[in-house]
């Protein structure tokens, strides 16, 4: 296992040549291998094929000389053949001619006998050591006509063997021959597919100079023409990134112009008004420009949270886990509770019954929520009622926010939560910020924020909606 881990990790590190390299090579060195070794085992099959039928010529040539008419048992050796086929064996030929009891035989003697009795009238053929060099040897029984004088075996056994040599020179010669043959052949195939995977690689070397040539702030789609199939979807995959990117950096670029946009504007009232407090030489008027100066020093703290909350909101990862929606409003609820009794505003909750338990961010859901409330306070006259309650079903959750103010117009309702837009009844204190942080933690969600008319009477429900996670 550990030695399969070091190659693992050894695979991970390098580059796609060696990872293809260290792949097919020990792969082709394989096949070669099983290759060799069948072409191997297929030339010895042939061999004794071919060598056995010389040897079965000479034992039915024996067989069909031997002779019981003289009483005794007689061979006429037919020289010619086997001169010639110890030509073809490449060196000695024995014999030898037995009755079955073994009182009458004629050549070797001392052959070894076959492992197995051979059937009567079957030729059989085994491997044995004879004077320390190997044989191939072939033996055949049958019947004679009658027992020859001296013995009581009415069967003769007929045994012909050769050395192996010629047949091991023949495999050897073959074996080489086809190792050299596929020594080509590997030697081919490396260089094929060297050059088949220059020619397949080379769209992806061109596409990395393609990157490489690219200015930082180049993020525009990577063409997709004259790519493998198998690179296009790693290509649309990076061309999506790029585009998410590419939106983020506009978005970030958009909230960093506004935001310097309201930041300048309250620097530039603060330094107005200390530039007049300092002129005045009236008590009063010095007191009343340094009040103006500290309520404009609130607005842009407040601003200034806002901005950093909304920042928060776009870039914070999101850690979905579970929690009680109940528990959430109660908090939302006593944090903002001074600012409602402040205009005799009546905050209330519906709790959920049972427990609705949700899954999302819960820091950044209260975020939203405590936004929603805050802007509702703030719209909502003295003495009005404003509502908190959250709901859920099988496709998801909502936290919900109802107020019997003013209400907004269809038209404010569908452009309210962008970004440093205010409705037409907003306060001079408004910086338009609180619904933008409202819809991006929804969006963040996977969700939304809607804004719908009241269901009875004047007033707006502001929901924080988002879908069940996938799974």
């Amino acid at each position: 296992m550990s030695a399969l881990r070091r190659f693992t990790d050894r695979l991970r590190r390098t580059s796609l040549w060696q990872r293809l390299a260290l792949l097919l090579f020990p792969a082709l060195l394989l096949v070669t291998g099983i290759e060799l070794w069948m072409t191997r085992h297929d030339a010895l099959a042939a061999a004794n094929a071919a060598y056995d039928r010389s040897l079965l010529g000479a034992l039915k040539s024996i067989d069909a000389n031997i002779s019981t008419a003289s009483g005794g048992l007689s061979v006429e050796l037919p020289y010619t053949m086997f001169e010639f086929f110890e030509l073809t064996a490449s060196g000695q030929v024995f014999f030898r001619v037995a009755t079955s009891d073994g009182l009458v035989e004629l050549g070797s003697a001392d052959l070894p006998a076959p492992p197995v009795e051979p059937a009567m009238g079957v030729p059989a053929f085994y491997d044995a050591t004879y004077f320390g060099e190997a044989v191939r040897l072939a033996a055949y029984r049958r019947d004679l006509d009658r027992a020859p004088a001296g013995s009581t075996g009415r069967s003769v056994l007929i045994q012909v063997g050769e050395s192996t040599r010629s047949r091991q020179e023949f495999t050897s010669r073959f074996v080489r021959s086809a190792a050299l043959r596929d020594g080509l052949i590997l030697a081919m195939l490396l260089c094929g597919t060297a050059l088949a995977l220059a020619a397949a690689l080379r769209p992806l070397s061109r596409l990395a100079r393609e990157v490489q040539a690219r200015t930082p702030d180049d993020l525009t789609r990577i063409a997709e023409t004259d790519l493998p199939a198998e690179v296009r979807p790693l290509v649309a995959a990076v061309n999506q990134q790029m585009a998410r990117t590419q939106e983020l950096v506009a978005q970030q670029r958009q909230f960093l112009d506004d935001a310097s946009h309201q930041l300048r504007t309250h620097l530039t009232t603060l330094q107005m008004q200390a530039d007049y407090a300092r002129r005045e030489d009236d008590p009063v008027q010095v007191r009343a420009a340094l009040d103006a100066l500290g309520a404009e020093i609130g607005r842009a703290t407040r601003s200034a949270q806002q901005l950093l909350a909304l920042g928060r909101s776009d870039t914070v990862a999101v850690a979905p886990a579970e929690f009680d929606t109940a528990e959430l409003l109660r908090e939302v609820a006593v944090d903002l509770l001074p600012l409602a009794r402040a205009k005799r505003i009546d905050l209330g909750i519906h709790a959920p019954s049972p427990d609705l338990h949700a899954v999302g961010d819960r820091g950044l859901l209260r975020e939203a929520l405590s936004n929603l409330v805050a802007n509702a306070i703030a719209y909502t006259p003295a003495a009005g009622t404003i509502t908190l309650f959250a709901a859920g079903d099988a496709a998801g959750w909502s936290l919900n926010v109802e107020d019997d103010g003013p209400g907004l117009s269809e038209d404010e309702r569908a452009t309210l939560g962008q970004r440093f837009r205010r409705g037409a009844r907003a306060d001079q204190g408004g910086f338009g910020l609180g619904l933008a942080i409202v819809r991006s933690i929804a969006q963040r969600h996977r969700g939304d924020l809607r804004l719908e008319a009241r269901g009875a009477g004047p007033g707006l429900h502001a929901i924080i909606w988002w879908p069940r996670p996938a799974g």
